[in-house]
């Protein structure tokens, strides 16, 4: 197989009725690395909406256990794209992610803007860093799976289009994004974690370089003195860079799942689709995106 077949593959399907093959081809073959680095940041954004980060906040969960807040999140979104919506795994993960959600007094505009988010950011992140960029079929196809998982989520007025969604995104982070300090909480605990995963001294440096990949409203409402030109510059070149690596490397020829991701570290004997996630107390105020996107409700 040559690198550009799966694409020509992928052209030849039906982005509406294949969108779920469409999206699961795209991110377990084509892009697996790029949509779980796409995904980290597009929930980690989401906390600069300060009703999405001061509840994620108020749970202590990303404080007390961050790493199977993060575990939790990629299985449970990504059992549904590796099996589909309608298998046993899929139906028990959106159960599992609505009951959560139940428990919360969560807002339809929130759970819609971190859904947004699942389709905008991939698609622009592969477009900046990936090793081609994403085609119109996988855009369209993106915003047809999310619009079911969405659907399946009971969320109302979801964008028909993926215009619509990077529309709405745009517009709910301009009137949205502010400063609040629970959410820079949860945020450092994130950056915490992420630097968790490689060797302690090198922690300030991705520290650095996490920082170096946000734009300027979301290191702003957070708090976070902007990084250097320089350093901006460096760190996105490279990430470049690998994306045009990778385009010289043979195609993948097996999938990357979410659980195969060496982040993924709270589970090494296995785990149960059913068993994941919390079980809060109703009523209790706590995390929307943390199993919608991380966002999830049993």
């Amino acid at each position: 197989m040559r690198r550009f077949d799966l694409l020509a593959r992928i052209r030849r399907m039906d982005p509406y009725e294949d969108a779920s093959e469409i999206y699961r081809l795209s991110s377990a073959y084509e892009f697996p690395w790029d949509f779980a680095r796409a995904l980290e940041l597009a929930l980690y954004r989401t906390y600069a909406v300060p009703s999405i980060g001061r509840l994620l906040d108020e749970t202590a969960e990303f404080a007390e256990r961050p790493q199977k807040r993060y575990d939790d999140t990629a299985l449970l979104l990504d059992a549904v794209v590796e099996h589909g919506f309608d298998s046993e795994q899929g139906r028990t993960a959106i159960r599992r992610i609505n009951r959560m959600h139940r428990s919360y007094d969560i807002t339809n505009d929130d759970m819609r803007y971190v859904l947004c988010t699942f389709v905008v950011i991939p698609k622009r992140w592969i477009d900046a860093y990936g090793w081609r960029r994403m085609s119109r079929h996988e855009t369209v196809a993106s915003a047809v799976h999310f619009r079911t998982l969405g659907r399946h989520m009971g969320i109302r007025d979801i964008p028909g289009s993926y215009e619509e969604f990077e529309a709405c995104l745009d517009a709910y982070e301009e009137a949205h994004f502010a400063w609040d300090e629970g959410a820079r909480r949860v945020s450092d605990a994130t950056l915490d974690l992420m630097a968790s995963w490689y060797p302690r001294p090198l922690a300030p440096l991705l520290r650095t370089g996490t920082l170096a990949l946000l734009d300027e409203p979301l290191l702003r409402t957070f708090g976070y003195a902007p990084p250097r030109p320089t350093t901006r510059a460096v760190v996105r070149r490279a990430v470049r860079l690998r994306g045009r690596v990778v385009r010289l490397l043979p195609p993948r020829r097996a999938p990357h799942h979410a659980r195969q991701n060496r982040q993924v570290k709270g589970y090494p004997n296995g785990y149960r689709l059913a068993d994941l996630g919390t079980r809060p107390t109703p009523g209790v105020r706590g995390c929307p995106v943390r199993h919608l996107g991380s966002s999830a409700a049993e």
